[in-house]
This record gives C-alpha cells, sequence and structure tokens, in this order.
C-alpha cells in the first residue's frame, strides 16, 4: 500500500542493478539538484539484487542523508518489478524514475515537470521527439533498434509514442498508485505496459524531448533484451488485447 506525505514535493525512484561505478556520483548529482531547487524531496534507490558494492554505497548515502532511502531485493526480479516497489513506496507528491546512470540529467526533470504543471498526469522522457537543446547520443545500433521496436510497439499493442523505453518518467501520484498497482510485467517491457494502463486509466500522457546521453556500462544488450521485450509485447495483448493509443 503505498503512502503520500504532503510535506515531500517529489520522490525520485532510482532502479539499480550493480552500479558500483556510477551510483556515488549519481546520489551526488541529484542531491545537488535538489538542494538547488529546494525543493522538499525523496531519492529511493531500489537495488535489483546487486552483486557488487552497490548496495553498500546507497546504504552509505542513506546513513549520512535523510532525504535518502534504500530499498533492497535478495534476488534479481527484473527493471519493471523494481520500479513497480520504487513508486508504490514513494511518499512524494510527484514521483519521478531514471536511470542509475543519469542518462537524462537530473536537470532534464524541469521539462517533465513542467508538462505535468501543464495538465498531464504522466510526462515521459522521449529520445525521439526532437527539439533545440536535446541532444541525444547512442550508437546507430541502439538508435535503430530503439525506432523499430517503437514501430513494432505500434503495430501490436499501443499506438501514438515515438519512444516508449526511455528510463526517464514523471507521475502525478493518482497516477502512478493507480498504474502501478495495476502494472504486471517484470522486465524492459513494463515501459509500454504502464502506458497503455495509463491510457485506459483516463489519464492524459505527454511524450516530452529531453537530452540523453547513453551509458559506457547500460545493462541494455539491444539483440538480447530486443527479442525479450517483442516476446512481451506479444504477452500483453494476450494480457490486454489488441493495439490502443
Amino acid at each position: 500500500m503505498s503512502y503520500q506525505d504532503p510535506t515531500i514535493f517529489i520522490s525520485i525512484v532510482m532502479p539499480v542493478y550493480n552500479e558500483e561505478h556510477c551510483i556515488a556520483e549519481s546520489i551526488r548529482r541529484v542531491t545537488a539538484f535538489m538542494t538547488l531547487k529546494n525543493w522538499t524531496w525523496e531519492l529511493l534507490i531500489v537495488s535489483d539484487g546487486s552483486k557488487d558494492g552497490t548496495d553498500a554505497i546507497a546504504r552509505k548515502a542513506a546513513s549520512q542523508d535523510r532525504h535518502v532511502r534504500v530499498l533492497v531485493s535478495e534476488k534479481n526480479l527484473g527493471k519493471g518489478a523494481t520500479v513497480r516497489r520504487g513508486v508504490l513506496a514513494a511518499h512524494g507528491k510527484t514521483i519521478l524514475v531514471t536511470d542509475a546512470d543519469l542518462a537524462a540529467p537530473i536537470k532534464e526533470a524541469d521539462k517533465l515537470l513542467a508538462a505535468i504543471d501543464d495538465g498531464a498526469d504522466v510526462a515521459i522522457g522521449s529520445r525521439a521527439v526532437r527539439k533545440e537543446g536535446c541532444d541525444v547520443q547512442q550508437s546507430w545500433r541502439r538508435a535503430f533498434s530503439g525506432r523499430i521496436f517503437n514501430r513494432i510497439v505500434g503495430m501490436l499493442f499501443l499506438k501514438g509514442f515515438k519512444d516508449t523505453q526511455c528510463g526517464f518518467k514523471a507521475f502525478k501520484r493518482e497516477a502512478a498508485d493507480a498504474v502501478f498497482r495495476a502494472q504486471k510485467l517484470d522486465g524492459f517491457s513494463f515501459d509500454v505496459e504502464i502506458l497503455y494502463l495509463a491510457l485506459k486509466l483516463g489519464f492524459k500522457v505527454k511524450e516530452v524531448p529531453v537530452m540523453w546521453r547513453a551509458g559506457a556500462q547500460s545493462k541494455v544488450r539491444v539483440l538480447r533484451d530486443s527479442v525479450r521485450m517483442v516476446k512481451d509485447l506479444f504477452l500483453l495483448r494476450k494480457i490486454y488485447g489488441g493495439a490502443t493509443g
């Protein structure tokens, strides 16, 4: 059961898996940005069965800063399960989900929050919708596979989005609670499912161009994960029916 603390403006949910190479710096950047903004906030680091020093680094940060909370799973459950756990444990009025390597710089949160202020219930970062000042740096292989996957998403299950998979998304509290309580998939394709559920439940979703740079040690494996994600799309069709949007 989720709980809202009216004194917390924003919760940042950061799913992590073996991120000892970047987690300390990411915590530092989030903390610096939130301090600059003078918002009331919390950072939830949700470890998906990490086997390296990630958990120890995160727990040390939590012991030094009351804004930081750590949730740890003893085994690897998948990104969808990890994000769901973090979102439903968050206390804030608004919930921001971001990747551990901050591929989308934390300052890009301003753009998502502006979309929510303008009436969106869910604002999703996009590497495909472009705008001046929103540079995207990624390999041609990853860019190409992303375009193909999103075309398949549109054909098989969910129309209307150019980039469902960017790991940078913001939710009003009500939308987050409703969507993630209903969400089922544990793997990478959970992004498609939450957008489908948001629309089905009547929430307004806005796709927002953001800066983004692929991390040098990204956990995404283009061929392997693309195959798994397409299989998940067929599973989603089986669970929910045909395409919508």
